[in-house]
């Protein structure tokens, strides 16, 4: 394991003391001898020595002031190391895509005597299952057509062999070190599972190269892990590897859900005290779709299950935190651009210098002494990430209300527009899907209204929109 400073990370130093600061968002740890000699060490890389620096390490991994690397297990390691693998595959009617995706099992960087690929048939009407046989995969039937997902991995996860159990599903293909990158992260004995870098398989048409980055799939670049709480981390089934005994002390997948059943079964390991953890490796192909109408129909799918996830987990929910001051400048920005008029720009000006003194004064007492412009710009960051936030909350759950409203009264129109403007300028800047902006707005655009659709569907069937519930909390 290799430990180095995160990006936007350093040590700042003063007369009472050394401290390490982020300035994403503006965070700061004070740092004494041992720790300042033990960051230091941090700037090319570093293997820890002992329990101890491990320990601090990964606290500091956390809270995003270290980031790690994982060393990948080689075939050439002592074998009797290496753990067992179950691949399980969901299947119904994907011939080719299976053929792509067991070919691509066998080029995997690890021992082919540790794996187990087992291939679970849902009712297929084509040769699916004569490709399963002769690709060497374990054949097994659901039992029934069209089961679902959740009930065929089952199948497959209840006759395995192996200690830990890969799921990636047919129309999926996995990079050569897909395991080799993942699996060290089961030293750790609290996790239950860990799921990698979801990509693309295609880049070829604009929706491809949206899915790419896009896709709710794809987790993003940063690592991420939870254990026990109330937020709605989880990791998707498509590239998944878990422990067999966690798997099966939760029961498995609910076969039930056709959707969210990955969503699920990972906040039940959480709530039975288990971690999970996202690492932004791993590499799992992804055939997404790529015509337009399934595009959205998938979306509208995922959007459903939110109300039968919060009836499931009533105490997860989304929650948002709003400091005041904040909130009051981003109103103020807000009404000026909905009012085309600069006379609140001054005093949201004037309370973004206050907040900012406010937090150079409350620094200072700690003994960290910042520039005010270094303060200010971090201050100004965070209302910017504020107004991301409330808008891309907004854009999920309520942009077909927002148009109605558009339409029925004009002046709330340019609003409407602007805020999908902004989030979608946001995200496009950070995914970088490598298309032009106009074609990630019109997809960006579709995606949202899906979801939205989708998830209000979905609670108006139950009689509950209590996922709709937005957990605010000051500070």
């Amino acid at each position: 394991m290799i430990y180095r400073l995160a990006d936007g990370i350093s040590i700042e130093a003063s007369a009472q003391g050394s401290f390490l600061v982020s300035s994403r968002p503006l965070r700061m740890v004070r740092l004494n001898k041992a720790l300042l000699k033990l960051i230091e060490r941090l700037d090319d890389g570093i293997q820890p020595e002992s329990a101890a620096e491990i320990k601090v390490l990964e606290s500091l991994v956390k809270s995003g002031f270290v980031e790690r690397d994982f060393t990948k297990l080689q075939g050439s390691q002592d074998l009797q190391r290496l753990p067992s693998v179950s691949i399980v595959i969901p299947v119904k009617d994907r011939a080719d895509d299976l053929r792509n995706c067991l070919t691509s099992l066998q080029q995997l960087d690890y021992p082919q005597d540790k794996v187990e690929v087992i291939v679970v048939d849902d009712g297929s009407s084509d040769n699916t299952p004569q490709v399963a046989e002769e690709l060497g995969a374990v054949l097994l039937a659901s039992g029934v057509v069209g089961g679902g997902p959740a009930l065929a991995r089952n199948k497959g996860a209840a006759v395995a062999s192996g200690e830990i159990l890969a799921f990636i599903d047919s129309d999926c293909s996995a990079a050569e070190d897909w395991l080799a990158d993942l699996l060290p992260a089961f030293s750790d004995e609290k996790l239950a599972a860990v799921g990698g870098w979801v990509d693309g398989m295609h880049h070829g048409s604009v929706l491809d190269r949206y899915e790419a980055v896009m896709s709710s799939l794809n987790l993003g670049r940063r690592e991420m892990s939870g254990g026990a709480g109330g937020d709605t981390f989880y990791l998707p089934s498509c590239n998944l590897l878990m422990r067999k005994t966690a798997f099966v002390a939760a029961g498995g997948f609910r076969t039930e859900l056709q959707v969210g059943e990955d969503v699920d079964l990972t906040w039940r390991l959480r709530d039975a005290g288990w971690k999970i953890q996202y690492l932004p490796i791993g590499t799992v192909y992804h055939a997404h779709r790529a015509v337009l109408w399934p595009f959205m129909r998938r979306r509208f799918d995922y959007g459903t299950s939110e109300g039968l996830l919060q009836q499931l987990h009533p105490l997860r929910g989304k929650k948002m935190l709003l400091p005041p001051m904040l909130v009051s400048i981003l109103l103020l920005m807000t009404v000026a651009a909905v009012t085309f008029s600069l006379l609140p720009l001054p005093a949201a000006a004037l309370l973004l210098l206050i907040d900012s003194c406010s937090t150079k004064r409350r620094m200072g007492k700690q003994g960290l002494c910042l520039s005010i412009g270094k303060i200010l710009t971090a201050r100004i960051r965070a209302v910017g990430s504020l107004g991301y936030y409330l808008g891309y909350h907004l854009l999920r759950y309520y942009l077909l209300p927002l148009l109605l409203m558009s339409i029925l009264y004009l002046p709330a129109a340019p609003l409407t527009l602007g805020l999908l403007l902004a989030v979608g300028l946001v995200d496009y800047r950070v995914r970088k899907p490598g298309m032009s902006l106009p074609g990630f707005y019109h997809c960006y655009f579709l995606e949202q209204l899906a979801y939205g659709s989708g998830a209000f569907w979905g609670c108006f069937k139950l009689k509950s929109f209590a996922s709709y519930r937005l957990n605010l909390q000051s500070g």
